[in-house]
């Protein structure tokens, strides 16, 4: 068995567990069994079970989806590319909806250190976004504003889109709705930040 695919699967097991019982109900033991390894191996590639929910929120979060969402989107016109990452952005949210709410309810609790690192991941993802409305701005297609809190703006709106649908209402939207809210929420995003 490959060191690779070992720790790909305690990342896994991780994330079934962690989104079915919370960090605070998985047990490191019943995390390595669906992995299909001993508890012992587990600590041989994760000192804690913490370190394991960070590797779980590094992978699984959007941002490795947007950034190679990025170098796809370059070349179309500004609409289009709104467009992609905020279908990218609920289909991420909606795979992960279980981790997320269970995230949302226990954050409190967890420790410290995996408060700053889920908190990093958020700010490196809006950094992220935020240099490509920088570059949009430098090549003459956007009205100069600041780019951050364009980025806040935007996945704010879809986040709390996906928050009110998927985890208040426990109604997923046709894709004939999303299309369409997608459609508004793009367009009046465009006409404000659009020069």
């Amino acid at each position: 068995m490959k060191r690779k695919d070992t720790r790909q699967r305690l990342i896994d097991a991780g994330l079934k567990l962690f989104s079915e019982r919370g960090y605070l109900g998985a047990v490191t033991k019943d995390i390595a069994k669906e992995a299909g390894i001993a508890e012992v191996t587990l600590f041989r590639y994760f000192p804690s079970k913490e370190s394991l929910l960070e590797e779980v929120i590094k992978t699984y979060s959007f941002l490795p989806a947007l950034k190679g969402l990025l170098r796809e989107i370059d070349a179309l016109p500004y609409k289009d590319a709104l467009t992609k990452i905020a279908e990218r952005f609920l289909s991420t949210l909606s795979e992960r909806k279980e981790l997320i709410r269970i995230m949302h309810s226990e954050i409190p609790k967890y420790p410290s250190k995996t408060r700053q690192i889920y908190h990093g991941l958020i700010n490196e993802t809006f950094t992220t976004l935020a240099s490509y409305f920088s570059e949009q701005e430098k090549k003459g297609v956007l009205r100069r504003f600041e780019p951050r809190y364009g980025a806040r703006a935007f996945l704010g709106m879809f986040f709390s889109l996906f928050t009110s649908q998927e985890l208040m209402l426990r109604k997923k939207l046709s894709k004939q709705e999303s299309k369409k809210i997608i459609a508004e929420l793009v367009e009046i995003f465009a006409k404000g930040t659009l020069k």
